[in-house]
């Protein structure tokens, strides 16, 4: 039981920052992004004696990640009528990352979405994203193909983007 507390342990402090950089990369949202991850850390750290008799324990981290991910999307996307107008969330450094294509990158579904960040933000191959998020290849690569058909008609139609032309940027890696 100890070895695989110890165990545990060195997964979380190794894959820790990767995990969260995935999880902001899917909410946009730091906190939001460090609730999931440790939600999806306590239910692997129950599982965990099982999990890492597999190949890919990370798999399941992240595939916990994206279900919480769109978990919590169904629970917060009912409208709530308030008196005022909340202040908006602070965002990450701006200068770490181009606010346009995050922000276009959220208007995608979830599954889209999860797709992209897997494949450029965390450079995973068509077979493990396949794997994280339990489908076929074949769904990653339709997924993918949507996604960047969306992003491009909607970067095409911002004219203030299409003048700038910038570096599209993801945040960076720690």
């Amino acid at each position: 039981m100890e070895a695989d507390d110890k165990a545990f342990d060195a997964f979380v402090q190794a894959r820790m920052p990767a995990l969260l950089r995935f999880a902001y990369a899917l909410t946009g949202d730091p906190h939001s992004a460090a609730d999931l991850v440790q939600d999806a850390l306590e239910r692997t750290g129950v599982r965990w004696s099982k999990l890492r008799r597999t190949d890919d324990p990370e798999a399941y981290v992240r595939r916990a990640i994206v279900n919480g991910r769109t978990s919590r999307w169904r629970k917060l996307r009912r409208e709530s009528l308030v008196d005022v107008v909340p202040e908006p969330r602070g965002q990450a450094d701006p200068a770490t990352h181009d606010p346009d294509l995050w922000r276009l990158l959220a208007t995608l579904p979830a599954r889209q979405r999860a797709v992209l960040v897997l494949r450029y933000y965390e450079d995973m191959s068509e077979e493990q994203i396949a794997r994280t998020l339990g489908c076929a290849p074949g769904t990653v690569k339709s997924q993918a193909s949507k996604a960047l058909a969306k992003l491009r008609a909607a970067l095409a139609e911002d004219e203030t983007y299409a003048e700038r032309k910038p570096e599209a940027t993801w945040p960076a890696r720690t």
